[in-house]
């Protein structure tokens, strides 16, 4: 941290940082984005993912922020990357017991501050469409899953329904 002559610190953006692991950089768009980058493999893993919708509420609070972690959905209000969600107060939290989401996202034309439709995708590769807000499910897709049956891994394969 450098200081101003009045012993103030100044903050200063890292690109890189050093840990026993190794060392991290900050890769610019251009090298991030390339298209020989080694993609990752989430054989095995759960990754989780996140879909944000805004309300579009007179209050000011209308970010909603939705992630899986495992068996379980959760959302909540975000309030920006300056104030973190407070994680022991979801509005609402789904635990599934015989299929995980794998991906999910909202339907941004009609959210409202009432309602939001959210598709969750699973593993066994149903499609959920269910409101947080007023903690409701809708409508299961694909219930019959065949022998051949796709785990729904992208939001893209969600949109069919939308």
């Amino acid at each position: 941290m450098a200081t101003e002559g009045g012993g103030k610190e100044m903050n200063e953006i890292k690109t890189q940082f050093t840990t026993r692991e190794g060392l991290y950089k900050l890769l610019p768009h251009s090298e991030y984005s390339r298209p020989n980058r080694v993609p990752f493999n989430s054989q095995g893993s759960n990754p989780v993912r996140v879909s944000f919708v805004n309300l579009n509420d007179q209050s000011g609070n209308g970010d909603r922020l939705c992630f899986n972690v495992g068996r379980e959905l959760y959302f909540y209000i975000y309030k920006g990357v300056r104030k973190a969600a407070d994680l022991s107060k979801p509005i609402d939290k789904r635990i599934y017991k015989g299929t995980q989401p794998t991906c999910h996202d909202f339907n941004h034309l009609t959210a409202t501050a009432e309602s939001v439709s959210l598709l969750v995708g699973f593993s066994a590769g149903q499609v959920q469409l269910i409101d947080p807000i007023k903690k409701e499910t809708s409508k299961l897709f694909n219930e019959e899953v065949s022998e051949d049956n796709l785990e729904c891994t992208h939001q893209e394969s969600c949109y069919f329904l939308a």
